[in-house]
């Protein structure tokens, strides 16, 4: 929790030294209906992953298995862990240093460094620098992809709320059936399933990791042109416009 103050204070300094702003220009004060974008976001990709577990249990026919005793109190803390670190990334790699960024070399490259950053920063939290080249490549690729959708997220909706809960949303649900630290396997175990090799495994292991993140950035397109009103996203956008 210190380590998320620090974060947020650090962001208010830097966004009122270098670009005489306050911080609400991250879209963070929790409005209703921010707080509702919040629920848009981690109910679509919360969804989205059920989606692709489900192709994935036919296609690789996984054997599940329900666990008998589910900790409610558990499942909780790790909702709870899951917000914070979803947070504090969002704010250090969506948060100030990106909005910045967007001013001083424009939206395309400031989106562009964030998701490599990103894709990096994952190399060291999933602790695989002594791994293959390959391996590397993988990880920062795919979860580059997930950074730069959730940049462009945050660029188009003016604010850290409907990325946060995409981010919150995927960390979340994939803790109730995949092994994970601290938390995995909180509702589901996978007993067994198909082994893939070679090709098979590749290409099997991009559509995993690129999926999600295709069909987040269609969503995004489409709220932002929707003639309908997604809690204050499609209005910021219209001002937006009408500014430009």
């Amino acid at each position: 929790m210190l380590g998320l103050l620090v974060i947020i204070v650090v962001s208010w300094v830097l966004l009122r030294v270098i670009e005489k702003k306050n911080i609400e220009v991250l879209g963070i004060i929790p409005y209703p209906k921010r707080v509702a974008q919040i629920g848009l976001g981690m109910l679509f990709m919360m969804l989205l992953c059920l989606l692709w577990i489900v192709i994935e249990t036919f296609v690789l026919n996984v054997d599940w298995q329900l666990n008998k005793d589910i900790n409610y109190a558990l499942i909780f803390d790790a909702f709870v862990y899951h917000v914070r670190s979803a947070l504090t990334e969002d704010l250090v790699f969506r948060g100030a240093i990106l909005y910045i960024l967007i001013n001083r070399i424009g939206a395309q490259w400031a989106i562009l460094i964030s998701a490599i950053i990103f894709g990096v920063y994952h190399v060291f939290s999933y602790g695989m620098t002594s791994e293959s080249f390959i391996a590397i490549a993988y990880v920062i690729f795919i979860t580059g992809f997930t950074g730069y959708v959730w940049a462009y997220t945050f660029h188009k909706t003016k604010s850290i709320m409907l990325g946060l809960g995409f981010h919150i949303g995927y960390n979340f649900l994939m803790t109730m059936f995949y092994e994970s630290n601290p938390y995995g396997q909180l509702v589901f175990q996978e007993l067994s399933k198909t082994t893939l090799i070679d090709w098979d495994l590749l290409f099997y292991l991009l559509a995993k990791g690129l999926f999600p993140s295709i069909v987040t950035l269609l969503f995004v397109k489409y709220i932002i042109k929707s003639k309908y009103k997604f809690f204050g996203i499609e209005q910021i956008n219209r001002d937006e416009n009408a500014t430009n």
